[in-house]
């Protein structure tokens, strides 16, 4: 059943502080700006935006690569092992691009698009042909109108007689041998392309730094300008979209200067520290996250309290709940949408994911209703926005497919769909620890306690993978699903702390952990262990046997993975500020900072970047904003208070929830635009 509002934190389980110091009034977000995240590398480096130089490295494309075809060469051996591979209509469609390449008339060489192929390996067989045998031709796959077939598309390279065939057909669809209709407006993929010089590593590392914008989104701009699939890119982690971020990304056989080149043309993002390296980047190939946040209309009773809630924090920590992000911004929190899908409720989970919901846009809600009144798919897909893609992918299927709704759910793309499921665990994992606290507070490691295991870490202990996550393909601003990911070497070995481990004074609160329920996890040996169950069983699931037969939807069929309770901010510090204009900016972003020291190279690019002036909104669905009251002029106006705070957290720690901790107060939307500066 859908829910009238979002989730408050209560909801969530989030209900227990480190401290009892008393907290303050500030507002966090006022500015995007006042939310500065820098990606901590797995070498321990801050990445920072600090130079739009193109590397030292030159990459030149192979001189055998760079023409044409000659008109007379001879591809008849090879035409006869691509007719035994692929038949006799697609052998024809080849010779046919080769007759006109053969031509001269590249302008004229549209992409050619073979029959369908379901058999992954056969295609990956055709990829490697074209390799081999026609450099000068690009391969890639694309999918039918459905969504559900494929097949591959051949076009003419970037290095054969100019390249221009790379935009032949863009935005139309074409018919293969077949008859049918096929997708070509998908930009191509440069992995099909071999031309790249040996001596220099393959994928192109550079720093993406964005304003106001997610990780994938931003991703998508550069991704469509350069002619690249989603996928080409390789990133640690995504970041958040209401704040000015910093991160690594990797892209594979992308020159440089082509991306450079894109920095005039781009708005609210940026891109420099350009090298080459041999492998790209994965999800949880990150250390963690440095932190600038600022927080304005600071009111409290006196400085005092400020100073000691902000030492305070620095000293005691805070409890490492998962952040609301965890569980989706909307009205139908995540983990409900898992829940359904635990009991193999398959029409209740897609009801959930497809039904009108509070707090959206007016536009996406009307299609939404009129979907659930007239089970239109047609228009509702018309009218869907691409960035809802759970909604949009089952709505293709459900019309393939009428009445499967367990079809359906599949058709979400996979990291997405398992994020249901591990916002569920999430849920139970933010009430364990709140229950933890309560029952035996944070002072000590008490009998039962699950802890890392400091001795002999390979007898008697359990180790299990934390969830990896990923948003590609996903809105990220409605839901948080890169936070997870963790490098493999933090995950560890535990232990139930016994009498005998409290007598040696091993362990401290610090290293108590709690399980996200799987086949693998341990629970707790203490009471702690209770609430999993119980609040499992009132929503009508089993942590130990699976409801259903679908694996992939039963906690049952997952590893489980562990979390730490409790976490101290690292390198953490803090200052507090006056200000009188709502709009000045209170901390420096990597932008400000390259102006101060390569004026010229920077204000080339800042010039479009100025609209944040007026940017004072809340971060919401894009309904609500919250005005921004005029102070007077600079001189007249009150002078206002504010704390900057700058700290570093491990990857999936939630600097929400350390805000939290120092301000005592909610840090749900709801609560945030109550405030005002």
């Amino acid at each position: 059943m859908a829910r009238s509002s979002s989730l408050s934190e209560a909801e969530a389980g989030i209900s227990c502080f480190a401290s009892s110091l008393p907290g303050f009034r500030g507002v966090l977000k006022h500015r995007y700006s006042d939310f500065i995240v820098h990606e901590v590398a797995r070498d321990g480096t801050v990445v920072q935006l600090t130079s739009f130089d193109l590397p030292t490295e030159c990459v030149d494309v192979k001189e055998e690569e760079k023409a044409a075809p000659a008109a007379d060469a001879d591809h008849s051996q090879a035409l006869e092992s691509f007719r035994a591979l692929c038949g006799d209509a697609d052998c024809g469609a080849l010779r046919g691009i080769l007759e006109r390449v053969a031509a001269g008339g590249d302008s004229d060489v549209s992409p050619v698009i073979l029959s369908p192929d379901a058999n992954k390996a056969h295609r990956s067989d055709v990829h490697n042909f074209f390799k081999k045998n026609f450099k000068f031709l690009v391969t890639d796959t694309v999918e039918h109108s459905d969504g559900v077939q494929r097949c591959i598309r051949v076009r003419l390279g970037s290095g054969a007689g100019g390249g221009r065939g790379g935009g032949g057909g863009r935005g139309r669809k074409r018919k293969n041998m077949g008859g049918s209709d096929w997708r070509d407006d998908r930009p191509f993929d440069s992995r099909g392309s071999s031309n790249w010089s040996d001596n220099v590593g393959k994928f192109l590392r550079f720093h993406l730094y964005k304003e106001n914008k997610d990780t994938q989104e931003a991703l998508g701009v550069i991704g469509k300008m350069l002619g690249l699939q989603p996928r080409s890119f390789g990133f640690a982690g995504t970041k958040d979209k209401r704040a000015v971020t910093s991160q690594q990304v990797t892209v594979f056989k992308v020159q440089a200067n082509r991306l450079a080149a894109l920095n005039n043309r781009l708005f609210g993002i940026k891109v420099g520290n350009f090298c080459y390296v041999k492998e790209g980047l994965l999800l949880g190939q990150l250390m963690g996250n440095r932190f600038t946040i600022t927080l304005r209309g600071i009111i409290a009773e006196s400085e005092d309290v400020i100073k000691a809630s902000a030492d305070g924090l620095g000293k005691n920590g805070f409890i490492n709940y998962y952040g609301l992000q965890r569980f989706g911004s909307g009205s139908v929190p995540t983990h409900l949408v898992g829940a359904a899908l635990l009991r193999g409720e398959w029409k209740a989970a897609v009801n959930l994911i497809l039904d009108p919901r509070e707090g959206e846009r007016d536009d996406i809600n009307e299609v939404r209703k009129h979907y659930k009144e007239h089970g239109d798919i047609d228009k509702a897909l018309r009218n869907f926005p691409r960035h809802l893609v759970a909604e949009r992918a089952i709505l293709q299927c459900l019309k393939k497919c009428p009445g499967n709704y367990l079809q359906a759910l599949k058709g979400i793309p996979r990291t997405l769909r398992m994020m249901y499921v591990h916002s569920y665990q999430s849920y139970l994992w933010n009430h364990a620890a709140s229950m933890r606290v309560q029952k035996y507070g944070i002072s000590q490691v008490v009998e039962g306690d699950l802890v890392y295991n400091k001795e002999n870490p390979s007898e008697e202990s359990t180790s299990v993978d934390i969830p990896e996550t990923d948003d590609s393909n996903t809105d990220s601003s409605e839901i948080d699903l890169g936070s997870e990911a963790q490098p493999e070497e933090t995950i560890q070995s535990v232990k139930i702390v016994d009498s005998g481990d409290l007598l040696k004074g091993m362990y401290t609160f610090d290293d108590v952990v709690l399980p996200l329920p799987g086949s693998q996890a341990m629970f707790p040996g203490n009471e702690v262990a209770e609430i999993y169950h119980e609040m499992a069983k009132k929503d009508g699931i089993s942590l130990t046997e699976n409801a259903h037969g679908v694996k992939e939807f039963s906690i049952t069929s997952m590893k489980g993975g562990y979390r730490r309770v409790f976490q101290r901010p690292i390198d953490f510090q803090w200052e507090l500020m006056t200000y009188k204009d709502d709009n000045s900016s209170l901390a420096e972003t990597d932008l400000d900072a390259l102006s101060r020291t390569k004026p010229r190279e920077a204000n080339e690019l800042v010039t479009s970047d100025q609209s944040q002036a007026s940017d004072t909104s809340m971060p919401t669905n894009g309904s609500d904003s919250l005005e921004n009251k005029p102070t007077g002029s600079p001189d007249t106006a009150p002078r206002k208070l504010a704390i900057k705070l700058a700290f570093t957290l491990p990857a999936s720690c939630y600097a929400t929830m350390a805000i939290r901790e120092l301000l005592k107060t909610s840090t749900s939307v709801a609560y945030q635009k109550t405030l005002s500066c």
